[in-house]
């Protein structure tokens, strides 16, 4: 028997910071359905404050981080301000 079994917390599989909403919705349902950039995105809105109280600015700045990084992918793939599709 694992230390998940005796304790019931498993850091791997189910850390706390990203399975705190009461409908048991964890962060990983939902950003798997986004691409890498908004993704990450929500996964640091949803974990902000709450993994590290004392970081949640930081996870704030990390979301726009991706954000911004998303917006410049986008604005990359334009021409004439039409979007290109590569798929």
């Amino acid at each position: 028997m694992d230390s998940t079994q005796l304790t019931g917390h498993d850091p791997v599989h189910h850390p706390p910071h990203y399975q705190h909403l009461a409908n048991g919705v964890e962060t990983i349902d939902v950003t798997e359905w986004f691409n890498f950039n908004k993704g990450n995105a929500i996964k640091y809105i949803w974990r902000s404050g709450v993994k590290d109280p004392a970081k949640e600015v930081e996870d704030l700045e990390k979301s726009k981080w991706y954000i911004d990084r998303e917006i410049n992918r986008l604005k990359s793939m334009q021409i004439d301000g039409e979007q290109l599709t590569l798929f």
